[in-house]
């Protein structure tokens, strides 16, 4: 069955781009555009489309407050939120909300498909290069969340390696060089540390490595733990 994309911009031009794109691929269609949040909300409601592409500026309802109300909804679209990177400061906290990643808004038409494709699945995107940067821009002033410290404390020895590596920006494939196994054995780590800290997927996983030091943004002290 096709993947059912929402597209929300407050851009119209912008909109029928991407719902342009995205329909012409014969394994996605897109079920509705809005051009703000609160619309973007209804309209999950009603479509209940798989993948949700979120921008964060617009009028009224901003995507941040629409991303942590779609997100909790009953059987949740994943969100991708839309971003130009040097302006949006809410990003960190799109995805503390809720967001199982982002993509730049001029990123090649490739790319957005590839990243749809890849969050429709239940996986996050993390580009290493342009997310490590941002999570540690942000995770620097970020709130400590309640304390997980009994859950990290059932993680194995190799499940909190796995971890750091994830919040490294690390694939699966790379991290299996790094440690010397296979992907599938990689594949089985994070599928238990995530179940064990009651996260959704890689995205949540990196959030929560910065939120609870586990490791720390390159340039403050103490370096990244490992």
């Amino acid at each position: 069955m096709a993947i059912r994309v929402m597209v929300v911009d407050d851009q119209a031009v912008v909109r029928a781009g991407f719902a342009a794109v995205i329909d012409a691929e014969p394994d996605l269609t897109v079920v509705g555009e809005a051009g703000d949040g609160a619309t973007a909300v209804s309209l999950a409601e009603r479509t209940a489309p798989d993948v949700v592409l979120m921008d964060i500026r617009m009028p009224g309802m901003d995507g941040l407050t629409a991303t942590r109300l779609i997100t909790a909804l009953q059987n949740a679209p994943r969100v991708l939120v839309l971003t130009t990177f040097d302006l949006d400061v809410y990003v960190y906290e799109a995805l503390r909300a809720g967001s199982s990643g982002f993509m730049l808004k001029d990123a090649m038409p490739e790319d957005v498909l590839a990243a749809i494709r890849v969050v429709a699945v239940g996986d996050g995107i993390l580009a290493p290069a342009v997310t490590r940067r941002l999570i540690g821009q942000f995770a620097r002033g970020a709130p400590v969340p309640p304390d997980i410290s009994g859950q990290l404390a059932e993680l194995t020895p190799r499940e909190r390696e796995v971890l750091l590596l994830i919040a490294s920006g690390l694939t699966n494939a790379e991290i299996g060089v790094e440690l010397g196994v296979t992907t599938g054995t990689v594949k089985s780590h994070v599928n238990a540390l995530l179940t064990k800290l009651q996260l959704r997927d890689r995205v949540q996983a990196t959030i929560l490595a910065y939120e609870t030091g586990l490791i720390r943004p390159r340039g403050t002290s103490g370096g990244e733990a490992h």
